[in-house]
């Protein structure tokens, strides 16, 4: 199979979990929004191109346009950003479109962190926007009452592993410290580890996301919730009354950080 076709395969297969989760949801239709083209007058308002050579040259961003960083992004979120620059650290840069750094509160009490980028992900440079990213979102805004902006999402790798596989050691070797260098950055009080390869670095164990799930533990002093994936509960939408389970463990923590 080649690049084209394995790529096809995988753009068929998010389609197919996004269907399947606007089904879980009850929606029995999809409307078409015709797309939009520009008009005359737009063109009108186009620079000559005598105009483009009088325009100074605009400096190169040091981090891409297509990243969301949050509603405002830290000193130091901006430093290991900085730091990560347009890295090549390890093989997964050679097929990535975007890095995929992270966004959100950027002195969130709540991080997540998931495993690595997807296609979508890895499309438009943000964590969590594919079918799996809804089913986050609506634990975010549904189970905990908070918006997705008031949290912080983040994976292991940064960069998209190829056709979506399980990152591999030398991979997450590289990466994790600059996921260190973030949560000291935030300084959050509770991570929800999103799966196996989530759970297993944090917590530096061998153990599966199957038993560890449900139980606190820490990570450099961070209370640690593990829990299933939401890419998972796409394919096994029964495990969601466990992954409610969890998250309720985490609200009651919550409810004592307010309560101080």
């Amino acid at each position: 199979m080649n690049d084209i076709e394995s790529e096809l395969l995988d753009i068929v297969s998010q389609v197919r979990m996004h269907l399947e989760y606007q089904k879980m949801l009850g929606m029995r239709s999809i409307e078409l929004i015709p797309a939009v083209t520009a008009s005359p007058t737009d063109k009108a308002d186009a620079p000559s191109s005598a105009n483009k050579e009088q325009t100074p040259a605009i400096k190169k961003e040091k981090v891409p346009k297509t990243e969301k960083l949050g509603p405002c992004l830290s000193a130091g979120l901006a430093a290991v950003r900085e730091d990560l620059g347009n890295c090549s650290r390890c093989k997964l840069h050679k097929g990535r479109k975007n890095i995929v750094f992270g966004e959100g509160d950027p002195n969130a009490v709540l991080v997540f962190v998931g495993e690595g980028p997807g296609y979508e992900e890895d499309q438009q440079g943000r964590p969590f926007v594919g079918a799996a990213g809804q089913l986050l979102t609506d634990i975010i805004v549904k189970g905990i009452k908070l918006r997705r902006e008031d949290v912080y999402i983040c994976n292991i790798v940064k960069c998209r592993p190829p056709n979506n596989r399980n990152p591999e050691p030398d991979e997450i070797s590289a990466c994790e410290p600059f996921l260190l260098k973030q949560l000291e950055a935030i300084k959050p009080k509770i991570i929800i580890a999103l799966g196996n390869i989530a759970a297993k670095t944090l917590l530096k164990t061998g153990e599966g996301i199957t038993s560890l799930r449900g139980r606190w533990q820490t990570y450099h002093g961070i209370a640690v919730m593990p829990t299933f994936h939401p890419a998972y509960l796409l394919r096994n939408p029964k495990d969601k009354a466990l992954v409610w389970e969890d998250i309720k463990k985490v609200i009651m923590e919550m409810d004592k950080i307010r309560k101080g």
